[in-house]
């Protein structure tokens, strides 16, 4: 295992801790989410510090940042780009979207249209995006960040369940704790220290990076506990529907992230439990009746699996 690697990671974790303050755990399921390859969507009420952390983690990384405001008119040509006819070269050009960046931020992404929520679905999925007849491919590393707004807020619409389970993990900030809030008040504006930063990590290290987190090994016993829980969710005793594959595959690629994060070259229970909630509360409806929220009932369910 190559530990500078992992020395690497915790100061880059460490960088962006300074300024999203006492939302360490947070800033580590992010890293993680972006070590495995996937997209993270942040579900909170405004004002608590989504959009900073998407910023100074794409500083920290050296990567290009697009914001897009998501409103009910927002159209996916808005989002993909067009093609405009230039007079001067007689022939029509491309002019992309934002969506042509490397960590894209859809800010209140479910005050969206359902159109626009399936162009955005295409690119987080396959990397590229479609216009007219044409696919073009998306930069890398591509990373989407989406915030939404609780859905009791007026002018929301929920997001499908097809697009929910796109995003690798889903976490809320929530408010900061007494002391980290001083420091907020008394201190400088948080995105212009952002502005300061100097990366990290380049978009080349991030990339052999994500190679490593394939390269972690998951032993036959890890395997079985993650079948365990997987199985659980099944049961119909704790949700109403079970995981997917799909989804079991992406508990265990988020799961080696935290691995690699950890310094280790193998993957832990620990893993495993500390990032399944983040990673599979999105897409589970408790059972009618339990009295528990979707996390509150993922974790009475780990508690509740042995470990083999």
């Amino acid at each position: 295992m190559d530990m500078s690697l992992a020395r690497q990671l915790a100061k880059l974790v460490d960088q962006i801790s300074t300024i999203v303050v006492g939302k360490r755990s947070q800033v580590e399921d992010s890293m993680a989410c972006l070590l495995a390859g996937g997209h993270l969507l942040i579900e909170d009420v405004p004002g608590v510090g989504k959009t900073t952390l998407a910023h100074t983690l794409a500083i920290s990384l050296g990567l290009r940042f697009s914001r897009v405001q998501f409103t009910a008119d927002l159209m996916p040509s808005d989002l993909i780009g067009v093609s405009v006819f230039e007079r001067a070269a007689d022939k029509f050009v491309f002019h992309p979207g934002p969506v042509f960046s490397q960590v894209l931020l859809a800010d209140e992404i479910n005050r969206a249209g359902p159109k626009t929520q399936s162009a955005l679905l295409e690119a987080m999925e396959e990397q590229q995006v479609s216009v007219e007849n044409e696919t073009r491919p998306l930069p890398r590393p591509f990373f989407v960040i989406a915030t939404q707004n609780p859905s009791d807020q007026l002018g929301t619409y929920p997001l499908p369940e097809s697009q929910l389970d796109r995003f690798l993990l889903r976490i809320t900030l929530g408010y900061p704790d007494r002391a980290s809030e001083r420091l907020l008040l008394a201190g400088t504006d948080r995105r212009h220290a952002a502005q300061q930063l100097q990366p990290v990590m380049r978009p080349g290290e991030l990339e052999a990076a994500q190679a490593a987190v394939l390269q972690i090994r998951a032993s036959d016993p890890l395997l079985d506990y993650l079948q365990n829980l997987i199985a659980a969710t099944r049961s119909g005793s704790w949700f109403t529907e079970g995981l997917s594959p799909r989804a079991g595959i992406a508990v265990l690629r988020a799961a080696k992230a935290r691995a690699l994060m950890a310094g280790r070259d193998y993957v832990a229970p620990d893993d495993v439990q500390a990032i399944l909630p983040q990673a599979i509360a999105h897409r589970l409806t408790p059972v009618p009746g339990s009295g528990r929220g979707p996390v509150e009932q993922v974790r009475a369910m780990v508690e509740a699996t042995p470990i083999p």
